[in-house]
């Protein structure tokens, strides 16, 4: 692999796989503490149609997928909180209505969209530099909206009524949280794209839980595992010729089904020593 780094799109995938883990570190955390993974794959569904619109618009596409996918989170918070239609209603229709929306865009779009299989299924080696400099400020943003309202956003997590007591503005806090989300979703979308964009946000995440109930300790060990699956991904996809988004998250499967095993193990020999 060392040889490889002689070439930009390798290491242009090395630091996107980087700051990728970043954020999926962060507010993978939440999306599963919070348990609103269903909420997160409506969104990333959603961002199809910010897809369609910067092709229709001869845009980087992804810079369409930021305001589209953002506009998505809002509505889907907003309608399930305010409105009586059930939450997972209001999901499948901001889901179904992103993805027609990206469907008729690219429709009406004159010639032929090449590079629309990565956006829907992720190819690593084909981030720009462009998008490198766009992730770092999405990262940006992302750790110091965090870290202003960590605080805040702990006590939305694990208790909203408590939130709600202490003065704090739950649904206010509740939609920037579901905007950080959204931002994640689109930086995401070239590493694994849209289709397995859930499972790398909520996999590093899940096993983080496995070893800890610090949701600061949870976020390291989610950055450092989301480091470990797309660079380990990475490497497999590049030797073996396979598809890198694919690839990535069967990596993160498998060591999810390993990490699951293991803490079901030692929890059954703990018992039998009891």
């Amino acid at each position: 692999m060392i040889e490889a780094l002689q070439y930009e799109f390798i290491r242009n995938a090395l630091l996107s796989a980087i700051l990728a883990s970043i954020a999926c570190g962060i507010i993978g955390t939440y999306v599963v503490v919070k348990r609103i993974v269903f909420i997160s794959g409506g969104i990333a569904h959603a961002a199809f149609g910010g897809i369609g619109l910067g092709y229709f618009l001869g845009i980087n596409p992804v810079l369409g997928v930021i305001p589209f996918s953002i506009a998505s989170a809002l509505g889907i918070g907003l309608v399930s909180k305010k409105s009586k239609l059930p939450e997972d209603t209001t999901i499948g229709i901001f889901w179904s209505m992103g993805m027609a929306l990206g469907v008729i865009f690219i429709g009406l779009t004159p010639g032929y969209a090449p590079d629309l299989f990565s956006y829907l299924f992720g190819n690593i080696l084909t981030v720009p530099s462009s998008d490198i400099r766009l992730m770092l400020i999405l990262d940006t943003i992302i750790i110091v909206v965090v870290s202003l309202l960590y605080k805040e956003f702990l006590a939305l997590s694990f208790d909203e009524e408590f939130a709600k007591t202490s003065g704090i503005k739950v649904m206010t806090l509740y939609l920037v949280l579901l905007s950080l989300v959204a931002i994640t979703v689109a930086m995401l979308v070239r590493i694994v794209g849209i289709i397995l964009v859930i499972a790398l946000l909520t996999i590093p995440a899940a096993i983080a839980k496995q070893y800890t109930d610090s949701l600061r300790k949870m976020m390291f060990l989610s950055i450092l595992l989301g480091v470990m699956f797309t660079l380990c991904g990475l490497w497999f996809s590049y030797f073996f010729d396979m598809a890198s988004g694919a690839t990535i998250i069967l990596f993160s499967g498998c060591a999810f089904g390993i990490s699951s095993t293991y803490k079901s193990i030692t929890k059954r020999l703990h018992n039998a020593r009891m």
